[in-house]
């Protein structure tokens, strides 16, 4: 891809997009160890506006899983049940981190949200992140009732690695048939360890291509870019889109992630699966949590409120288990 310059950035970011004439730091684990230690911080906060919990699952080895269940403080009766995962590259962040994108979600649909703290990259690779997201997917299948949820619409959703994780939980659940998704939300997700043209040499703010390169590397290990990578490890390489739920996603034009979602999200289409999809011209990634006080960012989240409540309204799927 062609170098970002500052004339390429919707003008509403440029002010933040200070890095750009910068050349790209190598990506390092020190760095990532970091973030990752910045990222525990915020273990400790969570809006008051919700009631929020822990509670922890067993993993088959023993060890255990924390899980983060959000629900709103007038609880209702037969709401939606969302499996939320945070972003941060597969090797860092933490669920309280996407306090204000649940809490949009509890106060439009008063639904009940169980938000994993997975295994990081840096800690254990695939498929450790991606085990732990489908145990928690299980915990909310089976527990969410507890919390007024209706059983027949369970929705999965996450933003960056967290949209990568919920699109790779999807086709896992798919392949299972252990658990009916009814709709997915994929917000500038994470899909495919290959190169594209968006994802080489791609200098924007916020997630350039050496953080994607050195991200992918820890969690993929020797497969990198190898024929062997699994779908659910990388979704953007499956070939089956059949029998997937109907989608939600957006993403920026100017960010590495760019042109995998656009093939992803054809392949959608192309297998008749209902997509409400929308590219933001001149946005880098996660503009509309880094900007979010700017008029695209705001439009950005309109656009995912407006679909997230036809969702609601439309999509169903009954779980329908023996």
């Amino acid at each position: 891809m062609p170098r970002i310059t500052i004339d390429m950035v919707h003008p509403e970011l440029r002010s933040k997009a200070k890095s750009i004439d910068k050349p790209m730091q190598a990506f390092s684990l020190t760095k990532t160890r970091i973030l990752k230690a910045l990222c525990q911080l915020l273990r400790r906060r969570h809006s008051p506006q919700m009631n929020y919990r822990q509670e922890y699952i067993i993993r088959p080895d023993g060890s255990r899983l924390r899980i983060c269940v959000y629900t709103p403080h007038q609880r209702r009766e037969n709401v939606l049940g969302l499996l939320w995962i945070h972003g941060g590259g597969y090797v860092i962040g933490v669920p309280e981190q996407d306090d204000a994108y649940i809490l949009r979600f509890i106060e439009a649909s008063g639904c009940v949200v169980v938000a994993p703290d997975y295994t990081l990259a840096p800690d254990k690779p695939y498929p450790a992140a991606l085990d732990d997201c489908y145990l928690s997917l299980l915990w909310l299948r089976d527990h969410g009732i507890e919390y007024g949820m209706r059983p027949d619409q369970i929705f999965v959703g996450g933003n960056s690695a967290g949209g990568g994780l919920a699109a790779a939980v999807s086709l896992y659940a798919r392949d299972k048939s252990e658990v009916a998704i009814a709709f997915q939300m994929l917000l500038y997700p994470m899909l495919d360890d290959r190169a594209t043209v968006s994802s080489t040499n791609n200098n924007a703010p916020v997630w350039n291509s050496n953080d994607n390169d050195g991200a992918w590397r820890l969690y993929l290990g020797d497969s990198y870019r190898s024929e062997g990578v699994p779908i659910y490890a990388a979704p953007g390489r499956t070939v089956d889109y059949s029998a997937l739920p109907p989608t939600l996603s957006f993403v920026g034009n100017i960010e590495p992630f760019y042109d995998e979602t656009v093939i992803f999200i054809d392949n959608l289409k192309k297998n008749g699966i209902p997509v409400q999809f929308k590219v933001f011209d001149g946005c880098f990634h996660a503009f509309d949590r880094m900007c979010a006080k700017t008029e695209i960012a705001k439009q950005a989240v309109v656009f995912l409120m407006e679909n997230f409540a036809h969702a609601v309204e439309n999509y169903f799927a009954p779980q329908n288990l023996p």
